[in-house]
């Protein structure tokens, strides 16, 4: 479980973002070099040295347990803030998979109203990405190999259209209509027949990571100046500003998932080791 929310407990001196009782999350990664070239755009989530939440180890050697743990000691710079009503129990999916579709349509033009765009495979990765399709204003479409999921699609993401990819009759229908294409599925697949989807200079972001190579025929990417590209995760910057733009969106959208409970953030800006340190020596003395 890699990303969390909770209510903040303890402070630094040097916190200027947070104070007790604020509602703050961590997403996927708790620390970087911040030195790199992609730290100073940023950009940490490509940083050689990010250190991720859950199961790494942190810079002090400190395990990190994410989710799983009770309570987590974070530098403010690696948590966003959570707007007050915002409700806990819709947020923790958008520190991961709400941020992982987020950052390309955002980086590769996909936020701009009256875009199309199609999105493959729809579970975690692919339900957040048609809410926020339609939070920007483009013109979303599903793409599944279940006939089933219709219903789910259009009544309870309003999705604007459902394209069954095993119906040769439909996929052909659809050629040249799509800006771009999101990628959430993490089986392998052929990703050629979405490349005839794409308009001129259309985009296949992939998110989704299938462990075996994939192959594509040359001439589809080729012909119109089509592309395919990779995104994992975003920024810490571009995770708050999502947060924020996802507050404005909930108001007007379902997005309910259940959480089993809230974490206890300590959000401090002082030497992390130290800290951890004085921690263990409390409950050690407990």
């Amino acid at each position: 479980m890699a990303e969390f929310v909770g209510v903040v407990t303890e402070v630094g001196g040097k916190v200027g973002r947070f104070k007790l009782g604020d509602h703050a999350g961590v997403g996927c990664m708790v620390n970087s070099c911040r030195s790199c070239h992609e730290c100073a755009r940023h950009h940490k989530n490509y940083c050689p040295g990010m250190i991720v939440t859950c199961n790494a180890t942190d810079v002090d050697g400190i395990i990190t347990y994410g989710g799983y743990s009770d309570s987590i000691v974070v530098e403010e710079h690696f948590a966003v803030k959570f707007l007050a009503g915002m409700p806990l129990d819709r947020s923790a999916p958008l520190l991961c998979a709400g941020i992982t579709v987020y950052s390309p349509m955002k980086r590769f033009g996909l936020d701009v109203p009256g875009k199309h765009i199609r999105v493959v495979g729809l579970g975690g990765l692919g339900h957040v990405a048609v809410k926020f399709g339609k939070a920007f204003g483009a013109k979303v479409t599903v793409i599944s190999t279940s006939p089933s999921k219709r219903k789910e699609v259009a009544e309870r993401l309003g999705a604007d259209a459902f394209l069954v990819s095993k119906d040769p009759d439909k996929m052909k229908a659809a050629w040249g209509t799509m800006d771009g294409i999101i990628n959430t599925v993490s089986a392998a697949h052929d990703v050629t027949p979405w490349l005839f989807l794409l308009k001129t200079s259309g985009q296949i972001i992939m998110v989704g990571a299938p462990l075996n190579p994939l192959e594509i025929y040359a001439f589809p990417l080729l012909l119109g100046g089509k592309s395919i590209l990779g995104s994992i995760i975003g920024g810490m910057k571009e995770t708050q500003e999502m947060i924020d733009f996802a507050d404005l969106a909930m108001k007007r959208g379902k997005s309910k998932t259940d959480a089993p409970k809230k974490a206890i953030i300590t959000v401090l800006n002082f030497n992390l080791k130290d800290e951890r340190n004085k921690q263990n020596e409390r409950e050690d003395g407990d």
